[in-house]
């Protein structure tokens, strides 16, 4: 057989994948977003103002920063958004100490692992349904009217709604879990108690210490929206801003926001970065730099 007809299955090119489905995909998706934004009402003539008025806005909001913060009344506006952004952070830092507390149970039972089927299936429901309302509908259905405005329904609004999240993402760490320890604990004839304390927990602590954590900084964000509706914080002292238009004051709530929440997202990075990596990295580094010296 001549080399020209040698021709194995393996030198066959494949024919392209065709460019139809993948081009009428595109086009229903940019019909849909300009349909929807027709259908939205609009008043998209407005548009262009966001150039031609929107940085009056901008200037009088950064007026307000650059204004010595010690001469009346801008020290009072520092004060309040100082103040305002300290009981976030606490209602942000309570809301996590709930939902943790709350999620490590809910984990447990969530667990495939771990738990009776039945009892997986009626909890992950339960975390489902937590993690499809928002906050704020805590906030406002079941809390506000109990705890009434203020800081304590903001705090218990972001501890009940991270439970949902907290509590899946527990169960799926213990899911992920080494099966050797718990199998040596069980030769072992330990009680249920310790297994589930020191071949499971232990295993899953540092990954779950970095969910919380993340959470917290998920909470500092949402609890300013929370303040909006008056459950406290600085989106309380925001909504106040707003409403009588004191734009340089609006300037520095929002500066405050940014630069707290920055601040804390790295801080908590760097921590869940260290719980995650470990000492690690760090010894390493230690070591290469003796080896050079």
């Amino acid at each position: 057989m001549s080399a020209q007809t040698a021709t194995t299955p393996a030198t066959v090119r494949p024919p392209e994948p065709g460019k139809t489905r993948a081009t009428v995909g595109a086009i229903v998706l940019v019909v849909l977003v300009i349909g929807s934004g027709f259908l939205s009402n609009a008043d998209w003539k407005e548009l262009p103002s966001i150039f031609t008025e929107g940085w009056k806005y901008l200037y009088l909001m950064v007026k307000g920063l650059v204004q010595n913060p010690f001469a009346e009344p801008y020290s009072e506006y520092w004060s309040q958004a100082l103040g305002g952004m300290l009981e976030s952070i606490s209602m942000a830092w309570i809301g996590t100490l709930i939902g943790a507390a709350l999620s490590v149970p809910m984990g447990f039972l969530a667990a495939r692992n771990v738990s009776h089927p039945v009892v997986v299936q009626a909890t992950r429901v339960v975390l489902n349904f937590i993690r499809t309302l928002p906050e704020l509908i805590f906030a406002i259905i079941l809390l506000l009217p109990i705890f009434g405005f203020g800081a304590n329904a903001g705090a218990l609004a972001l501890g009940i709604g991270a439970v949902g999240t907290l509590g899946k993402l527990t169960a799926e760490a213990l899911e992920g879990i080494d099966p050797g320890p718990v199998e040596a604990a069980r030769a072992a004839g330990a009680p249920r108690s310790a297994i589930l304390r020191w071949t499971y927990w232990s295993q899953v602590l540092p990954e779950v210490l970095a969910f919380w954590l993340y959470r917290f900084e998920i909470n500092i964000r949402a609890s300013a929206i929370l303040g909006v509706i008056g459950a406290g914080g600085i989106g309380s002292v925001l909504s106040q801003a707003f409403r009588y238009r004191e734009w340089d004051f609006i300037g520095i709530l929002l500066f405050v926001i940014i630069a707290v929440t920055v601040i804390v997202d790295s801080i908590s990075g760097a921590v869940r970065h260290r719980i995650i990596a470990g000492g690690g990295a760090d010894v390493k580094d230690a070591d290469a730099e003796r080896v050079v010296m």
